[in-house]
């Protein structure tokens, strides 16, 4: 995910969009292609794309805050005011309530 639709200074609702139905669907089919030497990195591929469409909305936006907050070089505890900070400077377009709640869902789903 590259990034979370809908967030902005005058809307605070998240839209995940997630594309890995499609993946696993190209996946499963390259599978049923595959010669046996492609096999076990395909089966790896399709094992990693089903772990992350089992992620619920609540994972995916704390991952998407993490790599935002890497993104600008924050090391620091994700649940300071310097994260919210760090996330709005990386994010430019999010709101301080939008922003803190990012962070709480951050918070709350541990890597």
């Amino acid at each position: 995910m590259t990034g979370i639709a809908g967030l902005n200074k005058k809307h605070n609702f998240v839209l995940t969009i997630r594309d890995t139905d499609v993946v696993a669907s190209a996946l499963r089919q390259a599978l049923a292609e595959a010669t046996p030497e492609e096999r076990p990195g395909l089966e790896r591929a399709a094992a990693l794309v089903e772990s992350s469409a089992a992620a619920d909305e609540a994972r995916l936006r704390a991952r998407w805050v993490r790599s935002r907050l890497a993104a600008v070089g924050f090391e620091g505890d994700i649940a300071s005011v310097a994260a919210v900070k760090a996330l709005r400077r990386a994010e430019p377009k999010l709101s301080l309530l939008a922003a803190v709640q990012l962070q709480r869902e951050a918070v709350a789903q541990p890597e």
